[in-house]
């Protein structure tokens, strides 16, 4: 992250700084992806992981607006940057569910 991140920063979002940046990103969505299936497949599907994860609605949504956003760098890169800040802030609102799992099985 930190070479693509100073890579865009330095050329003002330039449109290629831009679209592999968003390559980047979603690099880094894809292996959250299948760190998690790899956990679901080691603990089974009653884990804490997989119950928590459900439907897991932000992990599927990053992916599809990195993907978006990679091509619209060479159209704006502005609306790109504004896709990534956007993906940023949904993970950014903390997300309780794996919580809340646990405090279940506790009780």
């Amino acid at each position: 992250f930190p070479f693509t991140t100073a890579w865009m920063g330095e050329n003002h979002l330039a449109a290629i700084p831009t679209a592999i940046y968003g390559f980047v990103l979603l690099m880094a969505a894809t292996a959250y992806y299948i760190l998690q299936r790899t956990i679901i497949a080691k603990e089974g599907r009653k884990s804490i992981l997989a119950q928590a994860i459900g439907t897991d609605w932000k992990g599927k949504l990053s992916p599809v607006l990195y993907l978006a956003a990679i091509p619209l760098a060479f159209v704006s890169s502005w609306i790109a940057g504004g896709l990534y800040v956007l993906v940023a802030l949904l993970w950014l609102i903390p997300d309780p569910r794996i919580e809340r799992e646990m405090e279940k099985r506790e009780e």
